[in-house]
């Protein structure tokens, strides 16, 4: 018992979800995927000496987004539960969200004077978006104020607040890698509210143009030859609803490592803890010891340790094999770290993004659940075809919740 007077659980019991971002591919060179041809002894040694299998997160032939994927892996059913992009956004980025906000997800992007998309990321700003934010704020259109906040890179949160919104609004956004114009949002449903959300989210991104394009640090940017971040462009309209944790609902404590808002936003929508870790930037650029060493720390307080990797999906929406094959390798090291803790560790992906496409595809992604007594099965190597022939099957993310819960003690039996 521990001084709360609740029951611990063994240290075998114990999980680390490791989720790598965007890693499932197609075929990238000499007919393997980038795990394929990737340099991870120690991903194909858990592989070898654990269970593996597949995973179409949302079901076979479904698209996932990253925040949908998230959440079915953390067992809440998207159909269910999902209510958009933005509030997780928000919540990542430490808001408090009132009842009635309509929270947005935004990029900094690029613009012509036609309002012609040149680049939906403006060339991936590093640390400028806080800068960026200052001079949006202040702003009210029909007595609705709008809210801005940065995130990692080009991302932010736009948070409208005030009386008679709607989410159900389309994305300014037209998330297309060919060239574009920035779309009109429109409301989804024949309502007065959706239609005012409409309006007024149009009038924003319509000043943020005016007022990013004439900011210093653009014309710094400018001067330099870099792209300018000169316009929000804005999807995922979504309001908060609170719903049961992961603690009340099966009785464990979990806890999320992750650089990027919007991870550590669904993570917080089921209640998990989120662990501030020096390094973890949610960029290729990210610190994987330190987030290595912070699960490990973690473990003494935690029944479930959540790590996320980022950088591989953005290797992958940029067309970079050579970023991708770099970002494995650091999860191997990863790996190489936490192999050795008494722990059921767990390595999957959200969801794949193919180079060759740039974006999101319904092909599975590799799953391998190594420690403890877990069945071995003959798969040698640790890639999207290898683990096919698995003894985990096919998977779906809420069934490889189900799997972990199960793993962890905490699974029920249905019938008697």
């Amino acid at each position: 018992m521990n001084s709360e007077g609740e029951k611990e659980l063994p240290l075998e019991k114990r999980v680390i979800l490791v989720v790598v971002d965007g890693l499932g591919d197609r075929v990238v060179k000499d007919g393997k995927t980038a795990l394929g041809l990737a340099d991870k002894p120690v991903l194909d040694e858990l592989a070898c000496a654990g269970s593996t299998g597949l995973m179409s997160t949302l079901g076979r032939g479904v698209i996932p987004g990253s925040d949908t994927a998230h959440l079915a892996i953390f067992g809440y059913d998207p159909q269910l539960y999902y209510r958009g992009r933005g509030p997780f956004e928000a919540l990542g980025v430490g808001v408090k969200l009132k009842q009635g906000d309509v929270a947005f997800r935004f990029n900094f992007a690029t613009v012509d004077s036609d309002f012609r998309v040149i680049d939906r990321r403006a060339g991936r700003l590093k640390d400028e978006g806080a800068e960026l934010v200052k001079s949006l704020q202040g702003m009210s259109v029909e007595g609705v104020e709008a809210i801005f906040l940065s995130s990692t890179e080009h991302r932010g949160t736009l948070i409208l607040r005030g009386d008679g919104l709607s989410p159900a609004v389309s994305d300014t956004d037209s998330h297309s890698i060919e060239p574009a114009t920035v779309l009109e949002s429109k409301p989804v449903e024949d309502t007065r509210e959706a239609k005012k959300t409409a309006r007024i989210l149009n009038e924003v991104v319509k000043r943020s143009k005016a007022i990013l394009s004439s900011h210093p640090l653009n014309k710094q940017r400018e001067r330099e030859g870099k792209l300018v971040a000169n316009i929000i462009l804005t999807r995922g309209a979504g309001v908060y609803e609170k719903v049961e944790s992961l603690k009340d609902r099966y009785g464990f404590s979990s806890c999320c490592i992750a650089g990027s808002a919007l991870y550590k936003g669904v993570a917080k929508y089921v209640g998990m803890e989120i662990l501030k870790v020096k390094g973890a930037t949610g960029r290729l650029d990210t610190d994987i010891e330190a987030k290595a060493k912070a699960a490990i720390q973690a473990l003494e307080k935690f029944d479930l340790v959540f790590v996320h990797v980022k950088g591989t999906d953005n290797a992958s929406h940029d067309g970079n094999l050579e970023e991708k094959l770099f970002m494995i390798k650091k999860v191997n090291r990863l790996a190489e770290i936490l192999k050795e803790e008494d722990v059921y560790l767990v390595i999957t992906s959200d969801h794949s993004t193919p180079i060759s496409i740039k974006r999101h595809s319904s092909d599975p992604v590799p799953v391998l659940i190594h420690g403890g007594s877990v069945r071995k099965d003959k798969v040698q190597f640790f890639d999207e075809i290898s683990v096919s022939s698995g003894c985990l099957g096919h998977l779906t993310g809420v069934e490889l919740n189900r799997t972990i819960v199960d793993l962890m003690g905490y699974g029920h039996m249905v019938g008697s």
